[in-house]
């Protein structure tokens, strides 16, 4: 059984965009800076598709308003799609560590709040303990006090 014309459209356009598509349009090529530096792109991807077609009856194609077998009809139909790429931040490899620079601000808020997070348990965990010093504190000054009856 041969493919219907539609299929074949929907293979090649299907073919050529996953020739245009691979990991490097999402993470870019890495380009080395002078002072030893990696930077990386990263980059969001879009794409859409449709395809559509349609047979056409010719006159005498029917018969007693039945569909003959016998004949083929024409075809006509079309395939399109599109891509979109669009870079989003740049990942920036050295030695004093990773580091992610977003192009858009309010896309890194998240990851702002997610480094803040260890520093600001830290400083809770401080505070604690050093409200739990003053009140053993207070807790041996008055057990003093009680014990000197004053």
């Amino acid at each position: 059984m041969s493919n219907h014309p539609i299929q074949e459209l929907m293979s090649t356009a299907m073919e050529n965009l996953k020739q245009m598509i691979d990991v490097n349009t999402i993470i870019g090529d890495p380009v080395e800076t002078p002072d030893g530096s990696v930077i990386l792109t990263v980059s969001k991807v879009g794409f859409g598709f449709a395809a559509g077609g349609s047979e056409f009856m010719l006159d005498g194609d029917q018969q007693n308003g039945q569909q003959t077998s016998e004949h083929k009809h024409p075809f006509g139909g079309g395939s399109g799609g599109g891509v979109s790429i669009t870079p989003i931040a740049f990942l920036i490899v050295n030695a004093s560590g990773i580091k992610l620079l977003h192009l858009d601000e309010s896309t890194h808020l998240y990851e702002k709040i997610l480094d803040l997070a260890p520093q600001a348990m830290e400083k809770i965990q401080q505070m604690l303990k050093k409200n739990k010093q003053q009140n053993d504190q207070k807790q041996t000054f008055e057990q003093k006090k009680d014990d000197l009856n004053i």
